[in-house]
């Protein structure tokens, strides 16, 4: 596969870029906020590293006001990830520019879960590249980047996939049937929502798809993995902690099935993960529901 992907654009009524294409980088967590927040603040300096100076310039401040992220800023930050351990829910979201997208953003959340469906605790935490970004480094590079991202956090689950980065829910919402009608490879980050009850499931197949501990034991392991997906673009990278990279294709594919059909490893791994995919409760919203028909649209 080539690099070829499309320029999505989503705008606000004012004209304002709030979403636009890129990268997502989103892992999973069963673990309470004291036990993951000092490794998701190291890989929040690894980001920080491997992107542009002043990728991140703004922050979201408690009383929802956008800040910009100086000095006192970052200790403001640091302070929510590093010394807040007596609350029952913590909430990072940096980003570029305070009104839109340029395409980098950073999300931490981390939950006391409370309901008893749910019981236990989660956390989630995203990255997100600019297109640009991909294709100045090269595929090789930015799977890199986000295997050393991955090796510092205790995941569940996880994936990098072509995206549609930002605030993607605002706007008419004919534009996203439009994409979403033609590019099946596009998610929809959404970790914020789907933090505090994905459990220990999935969200399915993606570029780079990250399996770890309960999750590959009740796939039935990495060997049970190779069997299902004998296909020569996918590789399997074995990781620390029983933790296993399923890497689908050389760079993200956004599936223009007006171009292409949708690749058969794709597929594959979408239906190897159907029986252990999150499904959204009887009180979920129209957008929950959304959410999950997409998810599910490689292998419905």
């Amino acid at each position: 596969m080539s690099a070829n992907f499309p320029i999505l654009r989503r705008h606000d009524r004012a004209g304002t870029v709030v979403a636009r294409d890129g990268v997502v980088v989103s892992f999973f967590m069963p673990h309470d906020h004291k036990l993951v927040a000092q490794a998701c603040w190291r890989a929040l300096q690894t980001y920080l590293r491997a992107t542009p100076p002043q990728s991140l310039s703004w922050y979201g401040a408690d009383d929802g006001d956008v800040l910009e992220l100086d000095a006192d800023g970052w200790e403001v930050i640091r302070t929510r990830m590093e010394d807040r351990l007596s609350r029952l829910a913590w909430h990072v979201e940096l980003f570029d520019l305070p009104g839109g997208t340029g395409g980098y953003q950073f999300e931490y959340h981390s939950f006391r879960i409370q309901r008893p469906l749910c019981a236990g605790s989660s956390t989630a935490v995203s990255f997100t590249f600019p297109t640009e970004y991909l294709l100045e480094q090269g595929p090789e590079r930015m799977r890199a980047l986000v295997l050393e991202l991955a090796r510092q956090l205790p995941f569940h689950f996880g994936y990098a996939s072509f995206a549609l980065v930002g605030s993607w829910g605002v706007g008419k919402w004919q534009v996203l049937d439009e994409y979403f009608a033609r590019y099946l490879g596009v998610d929809l980050p959404a970790v914020s929502g789907i933090g505090s009850v994905i459990g220990t499931q999935a969200l399915g197949a993606h570029w780079l798809t990250f399996l770890g501990p309960p999750l590959l034991d009740r796939m039935g392991g990495i060997e049970a993995l190779r069997q299902a997906l004998p296909f020569p673009e996918v590789s399997f990278l074995p990781m620390e902690q029983e933790r296993l990279l399923v890497t689908l294709s050389e760079w993200p594919d956004a599936i223009d099935i007006e171009t292409t059909t949708v690749p058969p490893q794709y597929r594959a791994l979408a239906c190897l993960l159907k029986p252990f995919m999150y499904e959204p409760g009887e009180d979920d919203a129209g957008l929950g529901r959304y959410l999950d028909r997409w998810r599910r649209r490689l292998c419905p």
